[in-house]
């Protein structure tokens, strides 16, 4: 049997690993740790359970969090407050807003109220600005893991074709910029494409987040590309990914499940972004 497996939960565990042990080295030496602040308004359960994910690992490799759990009826200017007081804190090193925020407010006026330097979330104007222009900045987190699970595969993504279906701020676009500056041929399909089947069979990279189960067919994978599907949809109960996994994988050279795949790194790259704030903050090398 093919195994071209991606496993991005083993990948992830070993960079964990790595972080914690770069964070005890720091702490041994200067007496300091980085800090996470998670912000949460209302009661969605998704955004209930990656909250106490995101806690549990930052516990596990050495991080100091905490969770400002905020009621669903918390006005845009309460929770503007609070931003306010984190930026100021110097127990903070990263402040992230869990999305979805309930209804009337507006998610930018929020996340532009982050510190530019605390907003490991990467989703602040200037951060976005800053990756849009090649320049060093906080990276959106899904779409850094995407990129360190291509580059793991050992391909050169420099001169390949490279297609990402969905342009949500979150994950498409960034991770079309980053595969951009990586020299790749980038081409972004949306709802809007017409024929998506024969812009997917040109992709030697293929990264799909739109969250529609199976909506990229098998037999519309190129022979040997790397498919990194970042779409997530509960089916009966069971996660499903945007690829048609049992039948891609046949053709693929490289491909990442769902779930397992793309999932795990999400978290770690935040793990990542944090003490990179913390070590800029502080101007501290371990």
């Amino acid at each position: 049997m093919k195994n071209n497996i991606i496993d991005g939960k083993e990948i992830a565990k070993n960079i964990r690993a790595g972080l914690a042990k770069e964070i005890e080295m720091i702490k041994e030496k200067y007496g300091k740790v980085p800090g996470l602040a998670v912000i949460l308004v209302g009661n969605d359960p998704a955004s209930h359970t990656y909250v106490s994910m995101k806690e549990k690992a930052c516990k596990k490799i050495g991080i100091y969090s905490e969770v400002h759990r905020l009621s669903e009826d918390t006005t845009q200017d309460q929770i503007i407050e609070l931003i306010e007081k984190l930026n100021k804190d110097d127990k903070i090193d990263g402040i992230l807003v869990q999305l979805p925020l309930p209804k009337g407010i507006n998610e930018n006026i929020v996340n532009y109220k982050i510190s530019p330097e605390k907003d490991v979330d990467g989703f602040h104007a200037i951060n976005a600005g800053n990756l849009f222009l090649g320049e060093k900045s906080f990276v959106p987190c899904t779409p850094k893991g995407i990129i360190r699970l291509i580059k793991e595969t050992g391909i050169e993504i420099e001169g390949k074709n490279a297609v990402v279906v969905g342009r949500s701020n979150i994950v498409g676009k960034p991770t079309a910029i980053l595969l951009l500056n990586e020299n790749a041929t980038v081409k972004i399909c949306h709802s809007r494409t017409r024929d998506l089947a024969k812009h997917v069979k040109e992709a030697d990279i293929l990264v799909s987040a739109v969250g529609k189960p199976e909506i990229i067919k098998g037999e519309m994978i190129k022979e040997g590309a790397v498919v990194i599907d970042a779409g997530t949809t509960k089916v009966d109960g069971k996660l499903v990914g945007d690829v048609e996994f049992d039948l891609a994988k046949d053709r693929a050279s490289w491909i990442t499940p769902v779930p397992g795949g793309v999932g795990p790194m999400t978290i770690t790259m935040l793990l990542e972004n944090t003490l990179e704030a913390f070590k800029k903050r502080w101007n501290l090398e371990p």
